[in-house]
């Protein structure tokens, strides 16, 4: 029998039953006993998982499963305050990485394998959860390697990242992988049917998304998200200065979408710090009190600028797999291949663009929308990344 905590996994079958046994092998070792080293895949619970797959997948979720999972007395019965509180993110034995910026530094990589090493306080491990892992720097890489090589004896290492080889070959070789696969959209549609949406728009969303979950469920559930996706340029032609106009249009259609989510992150976390210092209380030692919170809100308000840079990019991102999408699904027309489109609901330009143009010149243009994918991983200014992509895809 399936553990509910695993329930939100969507067409990941196979890694479902792969971190059930896991999670079943850890919950028969004797109590105190350390956790076995690197083992063969399918071998049972070991001390470091990989979790990789593509945006959207699930690898946070699958990775928070089976956190809850290790910690719960029942294997994950996603019902007692243990899976909730894992569930929340406040488990004392759960460690949430969620790096707020581009990078993950050294320092903070240190100060994580500190507090990883200590003891359990209530169970029989102490999970690291670290999403994004590939954010670490080189020397943060490092530290992390010396961490996983010489574990703690009860700490359990959970790694996300969109592939294996975004990570050094030191670390992956001595973690167990977890490969979760793009989402059916079927799948997808019948989570978002369960949530309340009807199912022409659960489709629509889980179609435009192309497997990324959160982003149907962002497309099904909030007009303007679905708004901001409509805006963006699916065609460049026209010269120069449309080209220009096109790339403007697409990095502002991106911001506005990260400061839409960014907002929704901050203003409650600014809220909760001023509460904790005690502003708007009364009585001895307030005023003391939210002069105090000054340092700490400086501090949250350049994570949150760091967050918001890369929300940005996050954003931006998107907005070129959705521009990708496109064109793939130009090609397919192209071809007469009898696939699902991603954008269905615009055949009809899809069909106009595939009749103007060549299945070749198709295939240029998402190479250079991969390319320009890639610059901005590189931190290229994004406004010049995009100008160069819509220049080529203005190109005949």
């Amino acid at each position: 029998m399936t553990a509910a905590v695993f329930g939100e996994l969507v067409g990941q079958e196979a890694v479902v039953e792969q971190l059930r046994l896991a999670a079943a092998a850890a919950s028969r070792a004797p109590a105190g006993s350390p956790v076995p080293g690197a083992a063969p895949a399918g071998s049972g619970m070991t001390h470091a998982w990989l979790f990789t797959g593509p945006p959207g997948s699930g690898r946070s979720v699958a990775a928070r499963a089976f956190a809850a999972a290790l910690l719960c007395a029942d294997q994950g019965c996603g019902q007692c305050p243990s899976c909730h509180q894992v569930a929340a993110g406040s488990h004392a034995d759960l460690l949430l990485i969620r790096p707020d910026g581009l990078s993950y530094g050294v320092r903070q990589t240190r100060d994580l394998v500190l507090r990883a090493a200590a003891a359990p306080v209530y169970g029989r491990w102490r999970v690291v959860l670290f999403e994004d892992a590939d954010r670490a720097t080189e020397q943060a890489a490092n530290a992390l390697l010396k961490a996983i090589e010489e574990p703690a004896p009860r700490t359990v290492w959970l790694l996300c990242a969109p592939s294996a080889d975004d990570l050094p070959t030191t670390i992956r070789s001595r973690c167990r992988l977890v490969t979760l696969r793009t989402p059916p959209t079927a799948a997808v549609a019948e989570v978002l049917v369960r949530s309340g949406v009807s199912e022409d728009a659960a489709l629509a969303a889980a179609r435009a998304a192309q497997g990324h979950i959160g982003r149907a469920r962002r497309l099904a559930i909030d007009p303007q998200t679905a708004s901001r996706r409509a805006e963006v340029p699916m065609q460049v032609s026209g010269g120069l200065g449309h080209a220009l106009a096109s790339a403007a249009d697409l990095v502002k259609a991106a911001e506005a979408e990260a400061a839409a989510i960014t907002e929704e992150l901050d203003i409650p976390e600014r809220d909760a710090l001023r509460r904790a210092f005690g502003e708007g209380s009364t009585g001895k030692g307030v005023a003391t009190a939210v002069r105090g919170a000054a340092g700490a809100l400086k501090e949250l308000e350049d994570r949150q600028k760091s967050r918001a840079t890369r929300l940005k990019r996050d954003a931006l991102d998107r907005a070129l797999l959705d521009l990708a999408g496109f064109y793939r699904d130009v090609l397919a027309v192209q071809f007469g291949a009898d696939v699902e489109l991603a954008n269905a609901a615009r055949r009809e330009e899809l069909e106009q663009v595939a009749v103007i143009s060549r299945p070749e010149t198709t295939v240029r243009r998402i190479e250079a929308i991969m390319k320009c994918r890639e610059r901005l991983a590189a931190s290229v200014a994004p406004l010049l990344a995009v100008e160069e992509m819509t220049l080529a895809l203005a190109a005949r």
